[in-house]
């Protein structure tokens, strides 16, 4: 009915059919450390995580230059030590830096001497040390948080996380008095599970190609648009940062902009908005 549809597509406010959020984990080679630090001694394997930050970045930089996007970029803290002036660069062009651990630790399996708290207050530390902000949003590494991670992150003034699959679009975590936005996130929204091959860490799944990838995005935008919810997209610049791969997200952008009344936003514009409305 014309009520229920109007119902659908007043979410967000205004004309605003429905918000885009585009999303970049600069994990570097700091993830394939992180899950075998045996792979330390594989110069190939971790020259595919050195590419996103090297190369797979600036080339998406320009790529949002070009279209006028701001973006949320996720980075542990071992990788922004490691590259502080691109981190510099990423927030001077006036993109959003948020928390994504430190060597890419999911809080849901650390070791008994690691502890969540001391890893977000460390990697928080290096990003404020480099931006002269200190981050606002968080994404757990490998999108596991524990138990404790929305206290822990509500104590320490985050404004949101960005790493479960509970809605289609924001919604709230943790107790009632120290509860934190969640911006949810889904693996058909990710390139990684699409693209990566690495057969020394035993990923031989065949890749998908671009067009298919492109026309899975197509499809996934679609039914936000219909409904009227978040269309939060997950990259990696090791990823989407290669030719074919960057080519795929600009032919989605100008797909996305082909329609009427989309926002986009940044994770932390999304997650104030939400909070701003009581939702």
């Amino acid at each position: 009915s014309r009520k229920s549809r109007a119902a659908l597509t007043s979410l967000w406010g205004g004309k605003t059919r429905c918000v885009v959020t585009l999303t970049f984990d600069i994990d570097g080679p700091s993830a394939t450390l992180r899950r075998n630090p045996e792979l330390a001694d594989h110069p190939s394997a971790i020259s595919m995580g050195e590419f996103g930050p090297r190369t797979g970045t600036p080339r998406i930089l320009e790529l949002l230059d070009r279209h006028d996007i701001s973006a949320t970029f996720f980075i542990p803290g071992w990788v922004a030590e490691r590259n502080r002036e691109l981190l510099k660069n990423i927030g001077e062009r006036g993109h959003e830096v948020a928390h994504h651990g430190y060597l890419h630790e999911p809080p849901s399996s650390l070791e008994p001497d690691e502890d969540e708290g001391q890893i977000l207050d460390h990697a928080s530390d290096i990003l404020e040390s480099i931006t002269g902000e200190r981050p606002q949003g968080y994404r757990s590494p490998s999108w596991e948080l524990s138990a404790n991670s929305p206290q822990l992150l509500h104590d320490r003034g985050f404004g949101y996380d960005s790493s479960l699959m509970g809605d289609d679009i924001p919604y709230y975590v943790g107790e009632k008095d120290r509860r934190i936005v969640e911006l949810p996130v889904h693996w058909s929204l990710d390139d990684a599970p699409y693209y990566t091959y690495m057969p020394v860490a035993g990923r031989t799944a065949t890749m998908s190609t671009p067009n298919d990838v492109l026309t899975a995005w197509q499809w996934e935008f679609d039914g936000v648009y219909q409904y009227g919810r978040l269309f939060m997209l997950t990259m990696h610049p090791q990823v989407t940062g290669r030719l074919a791969k960057v080519m795929v997200l600009e032919r989605l952008v100008q797909y996305i902009r082909s329609h009427a009344n989309v926002g986009f936003l940044q994770c932390i514009d999304v997650a104030q908005s939400w909070t701003e409305k009581g939702m």
